[in-house]
């Protein structure tokens, strides 16, 4: 498994990729709201495809993401959100907060 990364596509959306859990989350937390001051992209969209494994900081993380997206006055989706994922937002009862596409 790899570490957790947030990087920035050419089409200005965010990619999650491998391990968010509490190691990598601080990390991942300061760099995607600095990403998402950078992006121009209308909604933001946050592609999880790449994500290898998850804790509930991969659920936080995209609400702080959200929250950061709200200040810039844009919206966020998420896109490929894996399986263990959506499974935390729907035990924590977030899955309808969060706005999960495909």
């Amino acid at each position: 498994m790899s570490e957790g990364r947030v990087t920035l596509g050419a089409a200005g959306e965010l990619r999650l990729s491998g391990v968010l859990d509490y190691q990598t989350g601080p990390a991942l937390l300061g760099a995607g709201k600095t990403l998402i001051d950078q992006s121009t992209a209308s909604p933001v969209v946050v592609d999880c495809s790449a994500v290898e494994k998850s804790t509930s900081v991969g659920i936080s993380l995209l609400l702080a993401y959200m929250r950061q997206a709200a200040r810039k006055q844009r919206t966020l989706r998420v896109i490929h959100l894996p399986e263990e994922m959506l499974h935390i937002a729907e035990v924590s009862g977030l899955k309808g907060i969060l706005p999960v596409e495909g």
